[in-house]
């Protein structure tokens, strides 16, 4: 017998971009089956790992369509994960506004919504995944993301050039935009002066050295690092302990355009000169720029 493969099931909600991740995982040498029949799951996992198969990594695309699919899936699962299997779940989701209109845009119908509405369909599909969606590694709330934000957080996160160290992930957004939903931590910076009041620097954004020296300049905000790269320190590696392969930290400020964005700068630059590897993204940073 060759090593087990690595198996990733992908689920969640319909709609939520579930296909899409298929297609990127896809990309990254997954072998991929989407919609896999229930009753077809355990034998295909351990043909993938007979010594005549070179599948090294396949990703299963299984949800609501599948009849019987929540009778036997999580059954199957923890056997095989028994078995040895490097079993990964992956769940996606997104909130329910966003569902609604996606399902409005494509004019599809809602798996569960026959003889509903797609809301309800909604509502249906939400109660009935709730118990494999406690059970995932990862879930993953496509709301805030276009395709190509998507696609680039699946790299990151199972590409396996990411996956060959402890990776950090760095975001920082405005609360008045709403919080994401993929954050292990989350700062809040707003007790630092806001520097949109400040004419000289309306208009730079966290980006710019200038506005960097200003929030340094404040005497909260050297005690506020030093605090939090301590902290930061002190939990990375009890996360590698426990086996974790990334960590996203996020930091929020009003509009996501000033503190936050230099915040991450200044914990980016902390983070690499430990050599650890670092992706930052600035959610909300364009957003509303003269």
């Amino acid at each position: 017998m060759a090593a087990h493969p690595r198996i990733l099931i992908v689920s969640g909600f319909s709609g939520s971009g579930k296909s899409y991740v298929i297609k990127y995982l896809e990309d990254l040498g997954f072998f991929c089956i989407d919609n896999l029949p229930t009753p077809l799951f355990g034998k295909f996992i351990e043909l993938c790992g007979q010594s005549r198969n070179d599948v090294t990594k396949a990703a299963l695309g299984i949800d609501i369509r599948e009849r019987g699919f929540l009778d036997s899936f999580l059954s199957q699962f923890d056997l095989l994960l028994k078995a040895g299997y490097p079993m990964e779940l992956l769940f996606i989701e997104a909130n329910d506004e966003v569902l609604l209109r996606r399902f409005s845009e494509t004019r599809r119908p809602h798996p569960l919504a026959q003889g509903r509405s797609v809301l309800e369909g909604i509502f249906l599909e939400r109660e009935k995944l709730s118990d494999l969606r406690k059970r995932a590694d990862c879930v993953l709330d496509t709301s805030d993301y276009t395709v190509h934000q998507l696609k680039e957080e699946i790299v990151r996160k199972y590409s396996d050039e990411t996956r060959a160290c402890f990776t950090l992930f760095l975001t920082s957004f405005g609360y008045k935009f709403g919080i994401p939903h993929d954050l292990d931590l989350l700062f809040d910076v707003r007790f630092l002066k806001n520097p949109n009041f400040e004419p000289t620097l309306q208009g730079y954004t966290g980006e710019h050295p200038l506005l960097q020296t200003y929030l340094l300049s404040m005497p909260e905000t050297k005690p506020f690092l030093d605090n939090l790269y301590r902290f930061i320190d002190f939990l990375l590696p009890l996360y590698e302990k426990e086996g974790k392969s990334y960590l996203t930290i996020g930091i929020g400020c009003t509009g996501g355009r000033h503190r936050s964005v230099a915040i991450v700068h200044l914990l980016e630059a902390y983070l690499k000169a430990r050599g650890l590897p670092i992706h930052c993204r600035h959610r909300d940073m364009a957003i509303n720029l003269s």
